[in-house]
């Protein structure tokens, strides 16, 4: 039995899924914005598209590749946002990427404002039931701080609900850091797929991401976001080293920063954001086995890590799943 008070269980969760792994694609795309606006990203721009090349030809970030007759699909764990510096485009990740047909991402469009914001209107904002009313004096000039360094306020995250109030804070310090969402993994994948002509899909769409975290109880919500006030200085650290891990291709690493915790934490978060989308992703990987043609698949790092991974699901159904980096 797990000793931790539930709400702390589920805090901790909670901040080992979003805060350290983004395992959302829709986060970064939301959470760097001003609170004001929940404007997106700018579109990309053609440097993502030709980003320098890492010269050697091993290395890197993991990769695995699953392969039938007729198709060919690669797996390739990410990290949502990076600092620019980042180097992740070794040789082996871009020559599979190159002899892609399609790119499949978590979601298809995390910068399409037009799709975000009704969904943001309906399920992250409760002006009826203003932020500032849930919390004590001391929570309150917490969040106002935080959002400061956002360049908002308390004020302008009154009208949020409380997991969107926690989720946009909860990677605010990491643009003080030098993190950038322009840098991120799936951002300059599909700008290079978009220049290349490439097909591009999601799994799931932006509404079914932002519904798992806005069908947690308030109560959980609230415990997320005093979570993330009280660790709001030190929020980049296990990202840093998350993001070391991945970048060496370091998956056991990855497993024990990223998932374990949340496994340990709460099961059924970690249910919730891991193990039941990892069975549908995996659905719909051996869907695309039954067709033919080369896939890039590129999701957050998390979701290939560990034992419940999309990889040991697809094992664990007879479907042999490679490490080729």
């Amino acid at each position: 039995m797990n000793a931790l008070p539930a709400p702390r269980r589920l805090a901790g969760a909670f901040r080992s899924a979003l805060g350290a792994t983004l395992g959302l694609g829709m986060a970064a795309a939301l959470v760097f914005q001003p609170a004001e606006a929940f404007a997106l990203p700018a579109a990309p721009s053609a440097a993502l598209a030709s980003a320098p090349v890492q010269a050697s030809g091993a290395g890197g970030p993991a990769l695995w590749v699953i392969r039938d007759e007729d198709s060919t699909l690669y797996l390739f764990g990410t990290v949502h946002v990076l600092r620019p510096a980042t180097l992740w485009r070794w040789a082996p990740v871009e020559s599979a990427f190159d002899s892609a047909d399609r790119l499949v991402l978590e979601i298809s469009n995390p910068d399409d404002q037009a799709a975000m914001m009704p969904l943001i209107q309906q399920h992250g904002l409760s002006p009826d039931r203003p932020l500032s009313s849930l919390l004590n004096a001391e929570e309150r000039s917490r969040l106002d701080a935080a959002a400061q360094t956002m360049g908002a306020s308390g004020a302008a995250l009154d009208p949020m609900r409380p997991w969107l109030a926690a989720l946009t804070l909860s990677v605010a310090p990491l643009v003080k850091a030098g993190y950038d969402p322009q840098s991120g993994v799936e951002i300059a994948l599909k700008a290079r797929a978009a220049a290349a002509g490439k097909e591009v899909g999601g799994f799931e769409t932006i509404d079914e991401q932002i519904r798992i975290l806005a069908g947690f109880s308030e109560d959980d919500q609230l415990s997320f976001l005093r979570s993330t006030l009280e660790d709001f200085e030190t929020a980049t650290t296990d990202l840093d080293r998350l993001v070391e891990a991945w970048s060496t291709g370091d998956v056991r690493a990855i497993d024990r920063l990223g998932v374990q915790p949340m496994r340990r934490s709460d099961r059924s978060v970690y249910e919730a954001l891991l193990v039941k989308r990892n069975a549908n992703w995996a659905d719909q990987i051996q869907t695309m086995l039954d067709g033919s043609g080369t896939v890039f698949i590129a999701v957050g790092a998390a979701h290939l890590a560990g034992g419940d991974s999309v990889q040991s699901i697809l094992d664990r159904r007879g479907v042999e799943v490679e490490r080729i980096n």
